[in-house]
């Protein structure tokens, strides 16, 4: 089970969903629901518009998934 203690920022570019989020950055869809619970307020969208500023888990150790790129990690 992936786990988290802290949490960077995303920036959403238009089109993503939470699912494409989690996919993105961690290689796992299913990690969509750990980005939701540190956003409940947009726990209603489908679908973002460019410009929101979500907030992201950074995991302590193994997500399951595989070594996520410099460049896609959260910032």
């Amino acid at each position: 089970m992936a786990t988290y203690s802290s949490y960077g920022y995303y920036t959403t570019t238009q089109s993503d969903t939470f699912d494409l989020i989690a996919y993105d950055l961690y290689g796992d869809e299913y990690l969509a629901s750990d980005i939701v619970a540190l956003n409940p307020e947009y726990s209603g969208e489908l679908i973002f518009d460019a410009g929101v500023e979500l907030k992201v888990p950074i995991y302590d150790g193994d997500t399951g998934s595989e070594t996520v790129a410099p460049w896609r990690r959260p910032r």
